[in-house]
């Protein structure tokens, strides 16, 4: 197919090829323009080619065109994306009736549909981009012009995510299949292929396709058909794609050799994607990192022999942050709050597979001996509720190599008990070539782990591949086992496929490679796995995260995306009057927050008890959250700067967890959700142990501002989390010491706030709720004994009349749109050890509120705003207790009455046309207009038109025909909860309560009722 462009208005064409309808492709075109003054909303039509007139468009590239990935919105510009490149890498299934063909992309357009801008050729050249892996990364650390100089020209707004499709690690079926689904899954639908029937957990391209995919659905049958035909829609996978044929030796009764074709496809997960150090874990969905499910297809003309087999990243909540060498650190940042999603990762594997074995390969090393310890303890509990469908072997790998090298390996392997009973448990898929029918099916999966699940991963899943595919052939072929073609192109197929997922994660090739090659470990093997040991180093450190960004970017991860939709009044309509019926499908609930702020300067836990700052007021209701803020937790010593100390954190974590478990009239156990430290500053969630399913997507992440933030002796530490589908974002700081030092303090707040950034792009103005508690070090601008002695006589008014902070935020210099509590006590800094005095030192510091606690949200309610009465700081600890609500969102229910809504909405009575009834669901302009507002002489409803406010009303421009004016009233026999909403009658009572302001000058007529039948279209949705 062709890519045209044509001006005014605006549009792209991709039209079908001579070629292509000469092979019986139907001559079509799919013609792409952007609505009206929209970047992320397009108009789509399926014509034919003759009904489209390209006298004047361009043909934009000189290639064929392969198909369309979708449509994506970046920089405020909407751009299509196309394939301009692939090669064909072999039909992995000869015998099937239709063929299964592979295609490889090498290259990908990005054409704009809202500007000229970017119609220069720098990123649509026609010149083919590498399909090799070496330098793939360096592609992400610097560009270079035509001409080889250094210096570039201003990039292409898509330029990361071409580079990213275009590294030859993205394929797609050629012929109607599914390349997203596996043999056994394929061949059991009972249903013809379709288009629509994918694999969500491995379509890359899910994202930016899914408004082409619901348009092709609402086509015709006839016209969906010819689409599918023209092979518009692409759908990627990711991963590797192995494709090779070749002769066995024939059966005794024949001598003309048997042609088998052996395919290995690895799929890899985009749920949670991302590179090495970036994406680790799960996430509270249960998505592991790095998930990919590999299947070995080995296919003759009498039998297709399928085996399936997954790995991942252990499923727990663990990450590596900082600088990161050979000796990874490892931090399980969710230690008590993994067990949900843990449960949800093998729940549905467990329902996709059927039984689910894992073998672990971690080490004894301290960081991967605790990972292997937390995965056995979350194995076993996960054991009560799946049962035997679920089971966990750990095997040394490097213990292993160390005594007995990489042939012990191959043996032991094969020869554990857990991993033979489950071989032959499993069993492996098999399908009759002439019938396509399942003859048996593979029953469970192995999956494997190592730490980046690459390596290891790779040299065992070789493994337990060539055993199953032995035991295929044992009842089959028996001196086939016997072929050095066979296992030579099996091992060097596991060899490339570890090669290209070590490539997209780790950004270099797999270790161990050569032996799973040639079954030999070799000099240069050594020499070579050294080198990409150093590569990974370099690469993961210092050019991940803008390959990163280019994967959340592709697959729809930033906050800040908006998904192009393709223009559809119905569809429009229905998604608006959705979020207006929120309260339908959802319900709220009321919870406490507990927010504490203190700083420690430097010192440990005392014997001094807690309680008084946790639990002020005892016969409270107990907070669902514990929120504390901690600044100086470690001395600012110029060694803690450099490498901080966490176990301070940690005495700090125990005693907190001991006050909560130790406090009177205990009623709920508290769990430590996550914690966060940067030098000195560092912030813990307590949450009830009760709500953990319900606390997800916890993130942490920190921000310097130290030294122009290069130190970290100040900054903040920030928490976010979604509590049901409520978002809040917690964030302790240390601001600029000095007395004077207000506009560095200012800088402070602005450098957290544009700096401090979560995952896919949040930051902490995208959440619902904010929280700081903080030591901002603002101070108050009296002298010495002034203040002092205003503070011993409570006069807090005077005091706060001279606060730097409030100061600030009167300006708009600070905390613009942020709230505080009445600050009803004395300032809490700065007071000598273990007295109720304030600084007697030499340095006599004036007293200040430096320790605040500020909020915004309109789910927070702030009930109590206080400090606490210990004495082991210099300063006071500072706590607010918040009444908040969160909303709790009903998806099913959802998706009921979304369904409810398209039906009335489309549905129309005898005679009544549905362009017409869309057409009432709009305001004419001259409907829109309003009256002039009203003043202390004059009423808006009483004019010459309306004597007394007497509204005559209008009939019905398109009449009822019997049925409801608003199409999205639910019936009410419907079985969606109807609106709750008052009566137009009511309403207009509830409004006449008796207001009189304290000196009525005039006397207004009350307005009248609003008009209760007959109403025009404008003024029934007014």
């Amino acid at each position: 197919m062709y890519l045209y462009l044509s001006e005014i208005p605006r549009s792209l064409y991709l039209v079908t090829s001579q070629q292509e309808e000469r092979r019986g492709c139907p001559a079509r075109a799919l013609v792409f323009r952007a609505a009206p003054n929209s970047s992320c909303q397009a108009i789509v039509e399926f014509l034919r080619k003759d009904d489209v007139d390209l006298t004047n468009a361009v043909r934009l590239t000189s290639r064929i065109v392969k198909g369309c990935l979708g449509l994506i919105s970046i920089a405020d510009e909407m751009f299509l994306v196309v394939v301009t490149s692939a090669t064909e890498i072999g039909n992995t299934r000869p015998s099937s009736r239709t063929p299964e063909t592979v295609c490889q992309i090498h290259d990908v357009g990005f054409y704009c549909l809202t500007s000229s801008l970017w119609d220069d050729l720098s990123l649509n050249s026609d010149s083919l981009a590498s399909t090799t892996f070496g330098d793939q990364n360096d592609m992400y650390a610097r560009d270079y012009n035509a001409s080889g100089s250094a210096t570039p020209a201003p990039e292409h707004p898509c330029q990361p995510l071409r580079k990213l499709i275009s590294t030859g690690t993205f394929y797609y079926a050629s012929d109607q299949w599914d390349i997203s689904s596996r043999l056994q899954r394929r061949i059991t639908r009972t249903e013809p292929w379709d288009l629509s029937a994918y694999d969500d957990r491995f379509v890359w391209n899910e994202y930016i396709i899914k408004s082409l995919l619901d348009f092709r659905e609402r086509l015709d049958p006839s016209e969906r058909a010819e689409m599918d035909q023209c092979q518009f829609i692409v759908l990627a996978i990711q991963g590797f794609v192995g494709v090779c044929t070749l002769a066995l030796p024939a059966p005794p009764t024949n001598g003309t050799p048997v042609i088998a074709t052996l395919t290995l496809i690895s799929r890899l997960g985009w749920k949670r994607a991302g590179t090495r150090f970036n994406t680790r874990g799960v996430d509270d969905d249960g998505n592991c990192a790095n998930f990919v499910e590999t299947e070995t297809v080995f296919s003759t003309d009498q039998h297709c022999y399928s085996y399936v087999q997954v790995r991942g990243s252990v499923p727990l909540f663990w990450e590596q942050q900082g600088l990161q060498t050979f000796g990874q650190r490892i931090q399980i940042t969710r230690p008590h709050a993994s067990q949900p999603a843990f449960d949800r990762h093998f729940a549905g594997l467990v329902e996709e597979y059927g039984a689910v074995h894992a073998i672990n390969l971690l080490g004894t090393k301290e960081n991967e001996a605790a990972l292997t310890s937390a995965y056995s303890r979350h194995m076993k509990s996960a054991q009560h509720a799946l049962g035997d469908a679920i089971g966990l072997t750990s095997f040394d790998f490097h213990a292993a190599v160390r005594i007995g090298g990489h042939e012990s390996v191959f043996r032991e392997i094969r020869h554990l008990e857990s991993v033979t009973d489950n071989l032959d448990k499993f069993g492996f898929a098999l399908a009759d070539a002439s019938t396509d029918e399942i003859v048996t099916e593979q029953k469970g999966v192995f999956r494997t782990n190592c730490l980046d699940c690459l390596d290891r991963t790779n040299f065992v899943q070789d493994i337990l591949s060539r055993t199953a595919l032995e035991q295929y052939l044992m009842h089959t072929r028996r001196e086939w086992i016997h072929s050095g073609s066979l296992w030579s192109n099996h091992g060097e197929m596991w060899a490339e496929n570890g090669d290209a997922l070590s490539r997209i994660y780790a950004g270099t090739g797999a270790l161990n490679t050569g032996f799973t090659r040639s079954g030999k470990r070799t000099l240069a093997g050594v020499l070579s796995d050294a080198t990409k040991s150093v590569s990974r180093a370099y690469i993961n450190n210092f050019q991940d995260k803008g390959k990163q960004a280019a994967i959340d970017m592709f697959v729809g991860n930033l906050s800040t995306q908006r998904q192009v939709t393709i223009f559809d009044p119905i569809h429009d309509s229905v998604r608006a009057v959705l979020e207006s019926r929120l309260s339908e499908y959802s319900t709220t609930k009321q919870c406490t927050i507990f927010a504490g702020t203190w700083n420690l300067n430097g010192r440990p836990p005392s014997s001094e008890s807690l309680l008084p700052w946790l639990f002020p007021r005892p016969n409270a209701p107990e907070p669902d959250l514990f929120v504390l803020g901690f600044q100086e937790i470690v001395p600012l010593t110029a060694q803690q700067i450099v490498q901080t100390d966490p176990e301070k954190k940690r005495v700090w974590e125990s005693k907190i967890l001991d006050t909560l478990e130790r406090r009177p009239n205990k009623k709920s156990s508290y769990i430590l959700l996550r914690s966060h430290q940067l030098v000195g500053t560092a912030l813990l969630v307590f949450v009830k142990k009760e709500l953990t399913a319900v606390m997800r997507n916890v993130e942490a992440a920190s921000h310097k501002t130290g030294l122009r933030g290069m130190s970290g002796n100040k900054g903040a530490v920030g928490i976010r989390l979604d509590y049901h589908d409520t978002s809040f974002c917690f964030l302790t700081a240390h601001f600029a010491a000095g007395h004077s030092n207000v506009v560095e303090r200012n800088a402070d707040y602005r450098t957290i706030v544009n700096g401090l950034h979560f995952l896919k792009g949040k930051t902490i103005e995208s959440h619902q709720n904010v929280v700081w508690l903080a030591d901002t070090n603002y101070r108050i601008d009296l002298d010495n004994e002034r203040v002092r002695t205003l503070a011993l006589i409570d006069d807090f008014d005077a005091l706060l009349a001279a606060d730097q902070l409030r100061r600030a935020m009167d300006e708009r210099a600070v905390f613009e749109g942020y709230q505080e509590g009445p600050l009803l006590f004395r300032p809490t800094y700065k007071y000598d050890l273990g007295t109720d005095n304030y600084d007697t030192s030499e340095k006599m510091r004036v007293p200040a509120w430096t320790d605040r606690i500020l909020f915004k949200g309109n789910s927070l309610d702030l009930s109590v705003y206080s400090r606490a009465e210990l004495r082991c700081s210099d300063h006071r600890p500072v706590f607010a207790i918040f009444r908040a609500e969160v909303r709790i969102i009903d998806h099913t229910k959802r998706a009921a009455l979304s369904k409810l809504l398209l039906e009335n909405v489309t549905s129309t009575a005898p005679g009544e046309k549905l362009d017409e009834k869309l057409a009432s669901l709009t305001f004419t302009p001259e409907e829109t207009e309003l009256p002039p507002p009203s003043s202390d002489d004059f009423a808006w409803w009483d004019d010459p038109e309306h004597p007394n406010g007497i509204v005559i009303p209008l009939p019905s421009r398109n009449g009822s025909h019997g049925r409801s004016s608003n199409p999205f009233d639910s019936s009410s026999d419907s079985s969606i909860s109807s609106s709750p909403s008052s009566s137009e009658e009511e309403l207009y009572h509830a409004l006449q309560a008796p207001i009189t302001p304290a000196q009525a000058t005039t006397t207004r007529r009350p307005p009248p009722p609003p008009p209760r039948a007959g109403k025009t279209a404008s003024e029934s949705d007014s």
